[in-house]
């Protein structure tokens, strides 16, 4: 007896800060099925291929980012029969997180490559289950903002606590008091090493520059409000 048509895909949920938007990367789709529609950059896993590796591929065709320069991490399973016309398709899906990522490219099988505001692309139908993979990575994201120091992965090597909180601020669309911030984050275990130079790139007085410390995880956690 045969097996039926089978594939394994991946799939990029890649996040990054555009002004003072939380954008996502999405692509429109040059070939079928669902030609011309927006869709979460991806693609077929080839046969000789890990995983991890077929995720940094595809975010390397998409961004042109070299492996090593941003933060990934696996997602997901999507599985469900019928979430691919072609034939049965299972896609394990990445999250990505870097800062100030360049204008992205479309890869071989996209007609245009774009960041989009988060907050559009929630309210907007994406191919195949794309929303719900986006809706996943999203709420990952923002999961682990309370916990982990994965915010700094939005932020330069060396960053100021003002720029840390605006990452704060644009993943969990809310607003937080500057004073309260500071006194948390500079009091997390771990979370954030002193450089020792200042920038004035804030604006205002010279301001302090830090980079991520050693903690994996934040004690006290960052509690979404």
């Amino acid at each position: 007896m045969g097996h039926p048509p089978f594939a394994v895909t991946v799939d990029l949920v890649v996040l990054t800060l555009t002004g003072d938007e939380l954008c996502a990367l999405v692509v429109r789709r040059g070939v079928a099925p669902y030609l011309g529609e927006w869709a979460l950059p991806g693609g077929f896993v080839r046969e000789d291929e890990d995983l991890a590796d077929a995720a940094r591929r595809e975010l390397a065709e998409e961004t042109g980012l070299a492996p090593g320069t941003v933060h990934i991490e696996q997602l997901a399973g999507y599985g469900a029969p019928g979430r691919d016309p072609r034939m049965r398709v299972v896609t394990i899906a990445y999250l990505a997180l870097a800062p100030d990522l360049p204008v992205p490219r479309a890869g071989t099988d996209a007609a245009e490559a774009r960041w989009a505001p988060v907050r559009l692309l929630t309210s907007e139908r994406l191919a195949f289950d794309h929303d719900r993979i986006l809706a996943d990575g999203l709420e990952r994201a923002r999961a682990k903002l309370e916990y982990t120091p994965l915010a700094t992965a939005f932020c330069a090597p060396e960053f100021t606590v003002a720029e840390l909180r605006r990452v704060y601020e644009l993943v969990w669309n809310t607003r937080l008091d500057p004073r309260n911030f500071h006194r948390k984050v500079t009091g997390a275990e771990g979370l954030l090493e002193p450089t020792g130079r200042t920038t004035t790139r804030d604006g205002g007085r010279p301001a302090q520059l830090y980079r991520r410390g050693k903690a994996e995880l934040l004690y006290p956690p960052m509690l979404r409000g």
